[in-house]
């Protein structure tokens, strides 16, 4: 395992559409592993494999916002896609990408995904709250979008004012 950094904005990297993973082999799980340990390291709640530079359809929920503990494995979601959304929710919120920055965001307030894991299963996990919107956060990631896009003109300009290079952190 690696703690690899996290890809800040405006890196272009962040605005690209991630790829579909074909295949699940050791070069992912490796991938898998190395964004555990980062997100663990920078006090997430979940890391898409852009944020560590790979272009790839995968990210990773630390457990504990899942009604997990940190003693459970992290979540994996190789593909995921949103099968059912209800609600609707404003709050600030926060990226690993983007650190300092906290944006008024509207999100489903409920939501489920399903993915496959790292065994090539296939499930579907609901959530509420933080947890459905860790979910849409993440797959924002995964098509190229930042929090920062959803708000434009002054607003985007004070919140970049507010962005903090890794050396502040």
């Amino acid at each position: 395992m690696a703690l690899l950094p996290i890809v800040i904005y405006p890196d272009p990297r962040l605005e690209q559409v991630s790829e579909v993973i074909t295949d699940i082999n050791d070069e992912l799980r490796t991938l898998v592993a190395d964004m555990v340990e980062t997100l663990y390291a920078s006090d997430g709640v979940g890391l898409a494999a852009v944020q560590i530079g790979a272009l790839k359809r995968i990210f990773v929920l630390d457990p504990t916002f899942a009604g997990g503990t940190k003693a459970d494995p992290a979540l994996v979601f190789i593909n995921p896609e949103i099968v059912f959304t209800e609600g609707k929710i404003k709050e600030e919120e926060g990226c690993l990408s983007l650190p300092g920055v906290f944006i008024p965001v509207e999100r489903f307030a409920k939501s489920r995904v399903r993915a496959s894991n790292l065994a090539g299963e296939t499930f579907e996990l609901e959530g509420t709250g933080l947890l459905s919107r860790a979910f849409q956060h993440e797959l924002d990631h995964l098509d190229g979008n930042l929090t920062i896009m959803k708000i434009g003109g002054i607003r985007r300009r004070l919140a970049l004012r507010k962005l903090r290079t890794p050396e502040e952190e």
